[in-house]
């Protein structure tokens, strides 16, 4: 038969092509289910995967590629192991970002005090410099609409290139984490934590962000150095501590006048001063402890205390404690009992009127400022007044910032609601440790940052914001007969009629006209923190809430796959939802991925502008390509963006095609499940049945790198050395060329399936060619089927002829001719065992080689030479 006719006859085209796949096949898949979750499974079949909503802010970039492919290659290996993979996609689109992205992009802000306007139609986009420094104020209806259809339209964006890359998620399970069904488990989950009291609301001091106008959670902090100074601040000693009865005024150790000195990078907050702290055992201030200093400018007199906390080789050793300027100053604050003089209110503003006991008239100086502006001002008053001693030190020091925000954090006393997480609870604390160690980590050493983020927190979780799009909180107030809200006893919605919107339904008992009236009610004004929506994602798309059957079958999960910065954040927060509900880990391993480098080896952000966006690449080289050149990261090792290895992936799917085309063009489509009975046949398979067991052993311990970089280099092999041997005797006839096509034709089968989690497109192209259904449907390849084909066989015979044939090559290229050149004659000169080996192909490899006549001669030289003469 020749080869057009088998062509013709195997549906192999003339001439493959990568381009065009990825349209082809994303259609036929979707169209033909090919990666539909089967709920008819029991749970023993089923492989669950929590997978990352992508955050729904703007474009998605190489470091979601990155990730997401190395989820994407474990659902498709578990899926043809004979598990049914529940693979969703979410997108979460509540949160300070998204609100961030619809301020920017429309030059818009949210007032809630203004009437919805249904008429209102937003502006033209994108919006100038101008109107994004002068927003429209909108109402909160308006604006969470707003949020709504943005969001909307970038998930459509974001769904497309997960489909153009072969993400093999059963689209009909996507969720979104403001879409019903996520309000409503997030209420409920809220609704049942508030009735074991592990919710709770609290008048406390909170991380406050004055950009976006809320307080934020200790897990979303960041530390960045910033340029400040000491301002050294003389206060007046009134009066010495009980125990220094004797000792008159300003006669302590190092001093020689009624002052001590303060050095200090927040002089503003010098009217929210609430005492003075030194540490115990710092024998210069031991006889003011107890005593008593005064202010300077504002004459409000504050007690000195000691304090372990307190650094005696920072600065002068005593520190001025305010309400409240870091988180020191909260600890000193709950546990000595302070006062409470606050001055900075929720716009960064200092607040119009002063604390009681503060002298009005230098404060009026102040008063209406932002911080920066205070502080300079309060310098000028304080170097007036002679209480500033020498000029500012300039320091660089790290300053507390949202994560995403770009102002430095404030302390402010607000009303907020919490979630226990350990923080105070040591009890709590342990068993969140356990879980911890329950879990299997890969890489393994990612534990420990769990655990000392554990460790080391301070309090509980802070999970309300003072935001718009958000699920709210399901609660309201019972107001008294002057209008004073009952903190004390919410009144709560029933889970019958989740979800719910405080501010415009209402709770049981009462009408719409009772709102914000005396006897009336009030609305919780405030929103979910989106970390408290997302750590719900097992039971959200799971069917906690209405689908006890799915929810049977798919929780706790198998997997969850994330980014190694959101540890303490959205891993952390989801073993604690589950712990508390339902005293189980949410899922059994857990895949941390690494960071994508720049070329300068940067960690690529958004945040330095050197991210790099994927539609491009996938358009120039395809998704198998970039896929190729994102499974070369492995699990929490960063890997830096490298063109080149994109281009080789290519060059890799390439050669699939034309190689697969070459052996089904031999005969291999006809000759599957056939015996392979030559020497160098059974040495090829045995060498791919290892190649296999490796593979398979990677992929269950997560090392999809090593799984592929086995597969490719064998791959490569194939190509260059077993096809290029035995393609003669495969176009021939008789028993030597049948097992040379079953041969070819189990390892075509076995390296395409090898390849599916990685390539899925090319493969899926060349499995159709000869093999019905979809290859990502098939088996994976086991040793067991190999060995049917050949049960026995020498992997370094394979090697040997290989290493035979490259020397032949050799000597063709350094006498400067071509390939197809006859040899007349080779002498192969080693070890007689070694020759004896050789001597098994030799019909192979003089085919090859073109060589004439080969003879062997056994000789001292430990390895294999090939000496040509032509």
């Amino acid at each position: 038969m020749t080869d057009a006719a088998r062509h013709q006859r195997t549906g192999v085209p003339e001439r493959p092509s990568l381009d065009g796949l990825a349209e082809k096949w994303a259609h036929r898949w979707q169209e033909e289910g090919t990666y539909a979750f089967d709920r008819t499974k029991s749970r023993s079949d089923v492989y669950a995967i929590d997978t990352p909503p992508p955050t729904v802010s703007g474009e998605l970039h190489m470091g979601h590629v990155f990730s997401y492919t190395h989820t994407d290659t474990v659902a498709r290996f578990q899926r043809m192991r004979g598990r049914t993979v529940f693979y969703p996609m979410g997108w979460d689109d509540n949160g300070l970002p998204t609100e961030r992205r619809v301020q920017n992009v429309y030059g818009v802000s949210c007032d809630p005090s203004l009437p919805y306007d249904p008429q209102w139609q937003p502006p033209q986009r994108p919006v100038g410099d101008e109107a994004r420094k002068n927003p429209v104020a909108i109402s909160r209806r308006n604006f969470v609409e707003l949020c709504a259809a943005l969001t909307a339209e970038d998930e459509q964006v974001y769904e497309e290139l997960w489909r153009l890359l072969g993400l093999s998620v059963d689209w009909s399970l996507t969720y979104t984490t403001i879409g019903r069904t996520a309000r409503a488990t997030a209420q409920r989950a809220f609704l049942r934590n508030l009735a074991r009291g592990e919710a709770y609301s609290a008048e406390a001091p909170a991380l406050w962000d004055v950009g976006f106008g809320t307080a934020v959670a200790q897990a979303e902090l960041e530390d960045r150095e910033r340029p400040g100074a000491y301002h050294r601040i003389r206060f007046e000693v009134l009066a010495s501590g009980p125990g220094s009865a004797d000792t008159p005024i300003g006669a302590g150790p190092g001093r020689d006048d009624p002052y001590v000195h303060v050095e200090t990078t927040r002089p503003e907050l010098l009217p929210a001063c609430v005492a003075l702290v030194c540490h115990p055992d710092d024998e210069r201030y031991a006889d003011l402890v107890g005593g008593t200093v005064r202010t300077p400018l504002f004459g409000t007199e504050v007690t000195v205390y000691a304090h372990p906390l307190a650094d005696p080789t920072k600065g002068t050793g005593l520190v001025m404690t305010c309400t409240f300027g870091d988180l020191a100053d909260v600890t000193w604050w709950r546990e000595l009992r302070l006062p409470t003089r606050v001055v900075i209110g929720r716009d960064g503003r200092l607040l119009p009127e002063p604390p009681s006991g503060v002298d009005p008239t230098p404060y009026a100086e102040l008063a209406g400022l932002k911080v920066n502006a205070a502080r300079r001002r309060i310098v000028e008053l304080l170097a007036g007044s002679g209480d500033l001693a020498g000029e500012p030190r300039p320091i660089t020091h790290p300053v507390k910032f949202y994560e995403k925000g770009d102002s430095p954090l404030e302390i402010i006393s607000t009303r907020q609601w919490y979630l226990r997480n350990g923080g105070r609870d040591a009890e709590l604390r342990a068993a969140l440790l356990d879980r911890g160690r329950e879990l299997n980590w890969v890489p393994a050493h990612m534990r420990h940052r769990y655990e000392h983020w554990v460790s080391g927190l301070t309090g509980d979780w802070l999970i309300s914001r003072q935001r718009y799009f958000g699920v709210p909180f399901p609660v309201w107030y019972r107001l008294d007969d002057v209008g004073e809200p009952d903190y004390a006893q919410p009144l709560t919605a029933d889970e019958s009629a989740l979800p719910v919107d405080p501010t415009s339904d209402t709770p049981a008992g009462y009408t719409e006209s009772q709102r914000g009236r005396p006897g009336g009610f009030m609305a919780d004004p405030d929103v979910m923190d989106t970390w408290a929506t997302s750590s719900l994602t097992p039971q959200i798309v799971g069917g906690w809430l209405d689908d006890p059957d799915l929810y049977a079958r798919v929780f706790p999960m198998d997997l969850r796959p994330q980014g190694q910065e959101i540890i303490r954040t959205w891993l952390f927060a989801t073993v604690v939802r589950a712990h508390l509900e339902a005293g189980v880990l949410p899922w059994r391993d857990a895949v941390l991925s690494g960071w994508i480098l720049d070329p300068d080896h940067k960690k690529m952000s958004k945040s330095k502008g050197n991210v790099q966006t994927p539609i491009g690449l996938l358009a120039e080289h395809g998704p198998d390509a970039v896929r190729y050149w994102a499974a070369n990261g492995r699990p929490g090792t960063d890997l830096a963006f490298d063109p080149g290895q994109i281009r080789i992936g290519r060059r890799l799917g390439t050669k699939l095609l034309n190689a697969s085309r070459f052996a089904l063009g031999l005969g291999a489509g006809d000759a599957l499940r056939a015996p392979a009975t030559e020497p160098l046949d059974r040495s090829m398979l045995a060498g791919l049945s290892t190649v296999v067991a490796t593979a398979t052993a990677a992929f269950d311990r997560y090392d999809h790198t090593e799984a592929m970089q086995v597969s490719e280099a064998f791959f490569w092999r194939f190509c260059d050395d077993y096809i290029e041997l035995v393609k003669e005797r495969a176009y021939g006839e008789g028993p030597g060329a049948e097992s040379a096509r079953a041969a070819l034709a189990a390892a075509l089968s076995t390296l395409l399936r090898l390849f599916a989690p990685f390539l899925p497109y090319v493969t899926e192209e060349v499995w159709s060619w000869w093999r019905y259904g979809s290859v990502h449907r098939s088996p994976w390849p086991t040793t067991y089927e190999i060995q049917r084909v050949a049960a026995d066989g020498d992997p370094a015979l394979l090697e040997l002829a290989g290493a035979a044939l490259t020397q032949v090559r050799r000597a063709k290229s350094e006498r400067k001719v071509s390939m197809r050149t006859e040899v007349p004659l080779a002498e192969a000169l080693g070890p007689a065992a070694m020759l004896e080996q050789l001597a098994s192909i030799a019909g192979d490899l003089k085919a090859a080689g073109r060589i004439g006549k080969l003879d062997f001669l056994p000789d001292r030289t430990p390895e294999l030479v090939i000496a040509c003469a032509f």
